[in-house]
């Protein structure tokens, strides 16, 4: 794969990740349960898609988006927060990505993933962030984790299954390209 590929890749997914944020605060402003932990949460699901489709790419676009995103906007005035919330929010999705790829085979693309697999990934992926935030939480003296896990992980969930199923939706509608 060229530089030039995995460039474009990268700032796809950042292009992705800004829209579905702000698609995300457009609808469902009212549904933040905390700074960062929505009750339907849109971007979680273009931190997966685009970890599928771009593996390594997709990471680093995720990090570099994430980083910008909580020192600028969710987080300016904590910056440990905003710095290792990014690497968290870019190292769930790949770690689910990379444990598919050992397990099935699983390569840089949606072709092998029927929709049960998808449902597995996306419930694995929201199982994995909330965790490794709430590690993190934890190992910073905070409170009410249960919950928070519980509001990410459903948030998460629901904002993945809607990217996921809508996009494998739309794709199934465009018409097969001939080779």
């Amino acid at each position: 794969m060229t530089l030039r590929l995995q460039i474009v890749q990268v700032i796809a997914t950042m292009a992705l990740f800004m829209a579905m944020l702000w698609i995300n605060e457009w609808l469902f402003r009212s549904l933040e349960f905390a700074p960062g932990i929505n009750w339907i949460y849109l971007p979680a699901g273009a931190r997966l898609l685009c970890t599928l489709l771009f593996a390594e790419a997709g990471a680093i676009g995720l990090l570099i988006i994430s980083w910008l995103v909580s020192f600028l906007i969710f987080f300016p005035h904590d910056p440990l927060r905003a710095f290792v919330g990014g690497i968290l929010a870019a190292l769930a999705p790949w770690l689910v990505y990379r444990g598919a790829s050992w397990a099935w085979g699983l390569q840089a693309s949606l072709r092998s993933l029927t929709p049960a697999r998808l449902l597995l990934l996306a419930l694995a992926y929201s199982i994995a962030s909330p965790l490794l935030h709430h590690l993190w939480f934890a190992l910073r003296g905070q409170d009410d984790l249960l919950r928070g896990f519980f509001a990410m992980f459903a948030g998460d969930l629901a904002g993945t299954l809607i990217v996921l199923y809508g996009i494998k939706g739309l794709l199934a509608l465009m018409p097969r390209l001939r080779i």
